[in-house]
């Protein structure tokens, strides 16, 4: 019982030490503490995953309870002789935390300003231009020099020489490690300014890094990829990015769509014409296969493209718009041909070609 008459006189005794600007502080930041995660999702509502969202929610949490704690301990605990380190603690914190939250939401805006809206996977999204990155760079390191200036403030580095060296030590740290953020940077500049690869693109990357997916999200230092074919996603450096063939799908050449093609081998036993009606009665089949998304006012191309030793290469090329559904079309099409091939009794596996000799 003394024990608890003991911590009720403790608080009682806190709460009298605290005047009322004093607690309209600890309860604006307990209520930003309580209200993080909805000020996450108004800035960021379309922009991260879960577990990034989560962990901004954190970072703001975290900085609210350090303030909470720095302010209470300055103004309970501390000797008049001591409140000075503590002011600073305190103002220390609160310019990081005004800092983060205030880069954040100026991003956010410059991206609602001068980004762009578009459909990716059925959702519209705002999208980062190369206008919006490059505001967001320039107010995010506006915003960082501010608040440097004002810690270096805070810390009392009036002279020259002191303040030198703290925003010289920062300047050597930036230099030293510039091969490891700058290049993809201002690759991932340059990605956006072309206007080649934009979110919601289908791409393709050849040379070694065979893809074919969906750019999900170009950021600051690397590009995510949805992968179409394994359905998972792919992160890439955006300076690495830029050393691939990228084969952008989505940006047709013509009005008609992306011009596709398949390609088939059949024995030589076969007539030229019977192959062209076969391919033939398949694309018109394609109008009553919702699976298959191909464009069938313009026609098919069909031509051969290689009379090999043991069978004749055709190629069958035909045009779609339906690009997110590209791997889809690919394998119904060339089922139907399959299941035609069976029917007028056309082979479609490669011939082999046996040399016999006489003994």
């Amino acid at each position: 019982m003394e024990f608890l008459q003991s911590i009720v006189v403790d608080v009682l005794d806190f709460f009298q030490r605290m005047n009322s600007i004093d607690l309209l502080v600890i309860s604006i930041n307990l209520l930003l503490m309580i209200f993080a995660r909805q000020i996450i999702n108004l800035v960021y509502h379309d922009d991260m995953t879960d577990r990034k969202r989560l962990n901004r929610v954190h970072v703001l949490r975290i900085l609210n309870l350090f303030i909470i704690i720095a302010f209470t301990y300055y103004h309970a605990y501390l000797t008049a002789e001591e409140k000075g380190t503590g002011l600073k603690l305190v103002s220390i914190l609160v310019t990081i935390y005004m800092g983060y939250l205030i880069a954040h939401i100026s991003a956010f805006f410059i991206r609602q300003k001068y980004g762009r809206i578009r459909e990716i996977n059925g959702d519209k999204k705002s999208i980062e231009t190369y206008n919006s990155r490059l505001l967001s760079l320039f107010s995010g390191m506006f915003i960082f020099i501010i608040a440097l200036i004002s810690v270096i403030q805070i810390l009392e580095f009036d002279s020259l020489l002191e303040a030198g060296g703290v925003i010289g030590f920062i300047g050597v740290f930036f230099a030293l490690t510039q091969n490891a953020w700058a290049p993809d940077i201002f690759s991932g500049l340059i990605i956006l300014n072309s206007g080649m690869v934009e979110e919601g693109d289908v791409i393709e990357l050849a040379e070694g890094a065979d893809c074919l997916g969906v750019v999900f999200k170009t950021k600051m230092f690397h590009t995510e990829i949805l992968n179409m074919v394994n359905n998972h996603r792919i992160m890439i450096k955006n300076s690495k990015l830029r050393e691939y063939m990228i084969h952008n799908l989505s940006k047709f050449a013509s009005a008609k769509g992306l011009r596709e093609n398949l390609h088939f081998k059949v024995g030589y036993n076969v007539k030229p014409e019977d192959v062209r009606d076969l391919f033939q009665q398949a694309f018109e089949a394609t109008e009553n296969n919702t699976d298959i998304s191909i464009e069938s006012q313009y026609p098919l191309d069909i031509g051969i493209i290689d009379t090999g030793d043991h069978a004749v290469e055709w190629a069958v090329y035909y045009y779609t718009k339906d690009v997110k559904n590209l791997i889809r079309t690919r394998q119904s099409f060339r089922e139907l041909i399959l299941n035609l091939s069976i029917e007028h009794s056309i082979s479609l596996a490669t011939p082999s070609t046996f040399l016999k000799i006489d003994a």
